[in-house]
């Protein structure tokens, strides 16, 4: 094992150790989510909760603990610079409307950065008791058992997720559905797009598009379906980069060229 496999190893015992402790605590708030004490962000949709803050505030902590060079960036406090090489990247509770609307599709999403791509993913789900986990070249797996995308999987035979926010224009978003719709497809939203990838990473859904997503939200995704065997749009994490919404498509490698056409259709970046 070399020293910078070593290194991933260490920080992906740690990642699930977090991950596990994390959603145990996120599912204690929302279990008493009556109590808290919710704020909105950008708009009325875009919420967050003393849940959030914490839950984040208990990750850092931690990584700061064991890897006090590690880099951190979270969705709630922000960017913190690291000297290792490596940057850990956190979504506290990601689906934060569904979790304070009582709804069990949240997760809490964890990664690890290195080299311009993510080496780490885990997400864990613990109103489903679920916990995904990747690491570069070491596979994905589900609770323990791994993951590989079925090649028989399809935009016609299988479910696609697709995400919106307010910085997509409806009619955009609605143009989107129109053409998966057209091609045979079918579509499901349940308010976290980490979560919608860990699915692709187990082959409940084929295929996930968003087309403005942050790091937080979808690094940890990006890891499970690429160790599963899936294929994603590339997404810039060098400078200031890392910190802008970009395109989110990840999937079974039986749609990407399809799906990647519709993203191209519809990109207004290209016209």
């Amino acid at each position: 094992m070399t020293e910078r496999d070593a290194a991933i190893a260490a920080r992906f015992e740690l990642a699930k150790s977090l991950a596990e402790s994390a959603g145990a605590m996120a599912l204690d708030y929302f279990n008493r989510r009556d109590t808290l004490v919710i704020e909105t962000k950008r708009d009325l949709h875009d919420v967050v909760s003393i849940a959030d803050q914490n839950v984040e505030r208990f990750l850092r902590d931690r990584v700061e603990e064991a890897f006090g060079e590690d880099g951190f960036l979270g969705e709630e406090h922000g960017y913190h610079e690291g000297k290792s090489g490596f940057t850990w990247v956190v979504d506290p509770i990601d689906g934060t409307a569904p979790f304070v609307n009582g709804m069990p599709s949240w997760c809490v999403s964890i990664a690890v950065i290195c080299d311009g791509a993510p080496v780490i993913g885990v997400i864990s789900a613990p109103c489903h008791q679920e916990i995904y986990a990747a690491a570069k070249g070491q596979g994905a797996t589900l609770n323990g058992v791994r993951l590989a995308l079925d090649p028989k999987r399809n935009l016609q035979n299988a479910l696609t997720g697709i995400g919106s926010n307010s910085y997509v224009t409806p009619q955009r978003v609605g143009a989107i559905i129109a053409d998966l719709l057209s091609r045979g497809g079918n579509f499901i939203r349940n308010g976290s797009g980490a979560l919608m990838l860990a699915y692709v990473a187990s082959g409940r859904l084929v295929g996930y598009y968003e087309p403005r997503m942050r790091a937080w939200d979808c690094m940890a995704g990006f890891c499970l379906v690429t160790e599963a065997g899936g294929a994603s749009l590339p997404f810039d994490v060098d400078g200031s980069n890392l910190f802008e919404g970009q395109p989110v498509l990840a999937s079974n490698r039986s749609c990407f060229d399809e799906l990647v056409e519709i993203h191209q259709t519809h990109d207004v970046a290209q016209g």
